[in-house]
């Protein structure tokens, strides 16, 4: 079947298309194990993925030309764990790779409020498990802590519980994380053994007092030390949260259409009019090179006093400022009453901006990172959902790095050269403190996929940088799908390590074939179990 790179299924915003067969959508968990069978007899290679939407990784674009897509959507069922003895609700639910932030999010305002869940910068209509089990980093704490107790549809074609879960109808299968024996889960993460199909995934209590925490870096230089400070907060319980810490590039770019939306709908600007105001609106949001975005949750008294320690070690580093729903709703009430005058429409634009992004940081998804994205490629009529129909490309380079603020500075300013002697003058970059040990960045290269030149400079540009990353002892924490051969390059026998592994699961080779994985020849046809 022959498609045109528009409408390709595989079409994503990384500008890469794989050549695949055809796309189906089971139903059912019965009917993914009965297609896997099928495909073992026949040697079809499958490529399964949750929502399509791993944005800046390859989507759901295969490893392997010729694959045939399984679409896991319509696994989307939501079932909350209760306690049979007393009727109580548990903090875990056990869902579908179906299941999207966006629907998780409603189905807990709606039946369950004093819940949420640790989300992540992308849109709404993301899966939760695809996110998780490619391990992302959420505001909360890298999603896999989130997840346990899996169901697998191995490429043998047969069921595999992990956990407790194997337990037929055992309370500890949705309650105990760890099971007995060795913990299986972990095979499941970022490997192509099989399709996970359901697993459990810790939800988190409302605490009574919720902040979100902003802070801007007040000279460029103290970098290293921002994030040291930073670290020791973490380490200490001060901040429970990720610390999201973003450059100015990025940060200017998460903010740009919520401002420049507020000035054409609020005010009755132009849209030239709008842009051209926007920079000083961003300006004053966030002044300098690094600004962060995390949160502080607890009791009233818990909230007030860790907050009155961060303020006393950022003093000279930082400026702190902590935000509630109720103190933007009040700012944004009066200053844009005031909008007429220059310096409120300022502070009421800039509101508006930030109003979707702070909420992160308490548990709350939104689109608006995604929304700026087809702005910005002019296709703001698109929801985030559809990005990849926009021309909008995107590629992320995600190094795991040491939690250390000198290393850290030296590694960007390598990143930003190596980008540079390439035709990337500007990094979109995200620092994450994710725990109390680790740290990985989020950087990724900006490019317009209608100019096939720039896309091929910006994946050259992007394999430097990869390279670069391996010069200097490092490794990415999350590949993209046309990243692993040079990954396996590096370290062949630790892939065929995996790839042994992944015999004894998939002995035939069939489930998503290359994709972290050392890369296979086309499977054979195999017996019909």
């Amino acid at each position: 079947m022959a498609y045109t790179q528009s409408d390709h299924p595989s079409n994503n915003i990384t500008g890469r298309a794989t050549d695949v067969r055809g796309q189906v959508r089971p139903q059912s968990v019965r009917a993914v194990i009965k297609l896997v069978r099928a495909a073992r007899h026949n040697g079809t290679p499958l490529y399964p993925f949750s929502t399509g939407l791993n944005f800046g990784y390859g989507g759901k674009s295969p490893t392997m030309a010729g694959s045939l897509l399984v679409d896991l959507g319509a696994l989307n069922a939501i079932r909350m764990t209760v306690d049979k003895r007393n009727g109580r609700v548990l903090p875990v639910a056990v869902i579908g790779p179906g299941v999207t932030q966006g629907a998780l999010y409603d189905f807990l305002e709606e039946h369950h409020p004093n819940l949420t869940f640790n989300v992540t910068g992308s849109a709404r209509a993301t899966s939760i498990i695809g996110n998780a089990l490619d391990r992302g980093v959420g505001y909360f704490g890298p999603r896999k802590e989130d997840l346990f107790g899996l169901a697998v549809v191995c490429g043998n074609g047969k069921l595999l519980r992990t956990g407790f879960r194997r337990l037929k109808r055992s309370p500890l299968g949705t309650s105990n994380p760890y099971g007995l024996g060795p913990i299986l889960d972990g095979l499941f993460f970022q490997s192509n053994f099989g399709i996970v199909v359901s697993a459990c995934f810790r939800l988190v209590p409302k605490r009574p007092k919720q902040v979100a925490l902003s802070l801007s870096l007040r000279r460029e230089e103290d970098l290293p030390a921002f994030i040291d400070e930073l670290a020791n907060c973490k380490r200490e319980g001060l901040i429970e949260s990720v610390t999201h810490i973003a450059n100015r590039a990025r940060t200017h770019a998460t903010l740009a259409y919520g401002v420049t939306r507020y000035l054409e709908q609020e005010c009755g600007y132009t849209p030239e009019r709008a842009f051209g105001e926007a920079e000083s609106v961003m300006d004053l949001i966030a002044p300098g090179e690094w600004a962060s975005l995390g949160a502080i949750t607890g009791t009233k008294a818990q909230v007030k006093a860790n907050l009155a320690e961060i303020r006393k070690r950022m003093k000279g580093l930082a400026r702190v400022r902590p935000i509630t729903h109720q103190l933007l709703d009040t700012a944004y009430a009066v200053a844009h009453r005031l909008r007429f005058i220059p310096a409120a429409r300022a502070n009421a634009a800039a509101i508006s901006a930030i109003r979707p992004l702070h909420t992160l940081a308490l548990g709350v998804p939104t689109d608006a990172a995604i929304d700026n994205l087809l702005w910005k490629f002019g296709r703001a009529d698109l929801s985030a959902a559809q990005l990849d129909q926009s021309n909008c490309g995107l590629l992320f380079i995600n190094p795991a790095l040491p939690l250390d603020g000198e290393f850290v500075a030296r590694f960007i300013d390598e990143m930003k050269k190596t980008a540079a002697r390439h035709y990337h003058d500007t990094l979109y970059i995200t620092i994450n403190i994710e725990t109390p040990t680790s740290l990985v960045a989020v950087i990724n290269l900006l490019f317009d996929r209608s100019n096939l030149e720039g896309v091929k400079r910006a994946h050259f540009c992007a394999d430097r940088m990869l390279d670069k990353i391996h010069a200097m002892g490092l490794e990415v924490y999350r590949a993209r799908a046309d990243m692993m051969a040079a990954i396996v390059r590096r370290d062949p026998h630790y892939w065929a390590t995996i790839h042994a592994l992944k015999t004894r699961l998939d002995p035939d080779g069939i489930i998503a074939p290359g994709r972290y994985d050392a890369q296979p020849a086309t499977p054979k046809p195999g017996r019909a179990p």
